[in-house]
């Protein structure tokens, strides 16, 4: 479990692949480190709904697991965010992570990410 604060920056738009499977990303920037960093999160299936409560410009604090893959050769990492509350407030999720599924995020022909 890692956590990282900031402001939302970015929201994109929710991604659904023929497998059914869907994702919803967005962007929080940190200044925590010398220079500020743009961060990349998602949020997988149910959790999708915390991103549609976020506002560009919004104080959060994210709560994140790390997932690292490999698919066709080459390896990726993701950020899945599983809660994210305001900076400040009352959680916006439940206060334990979802079960992590590999075999959830199978893609037909796309990608695992």
């Amino acid at each position: 479990m890692y956590e990282l604060s900031g402001t939302v920056k970015e929201i994109f738009e929710e991604q659904t692949f023929a497998s059914g499977f869907n994702k919803r990303e967005f962007v929080v920037t940190s200044t925590a480190d010398k220079f500020p960093q743009d961060i990349k999160f998602e949020c997988l299936k149910d959790k999708v709904e915390l991103v549609n409560r976020l506002n560009k410009g919004d104080q959060v604090k994210v709560t994140f697991d790390i997932n690292g893959r490999e698919w066709q050769g080459k390896y990726f990492i993701n950020l899945a965010a599983w809660k994210v509350e305001a900076a400040g407030s009352a959680p916006r999720s439940d206060d334990e992570p979802p079960p992590f599924d590999p075999g959830d995020e199978v893609l037909d022909e796309e990608p695992p990410f």
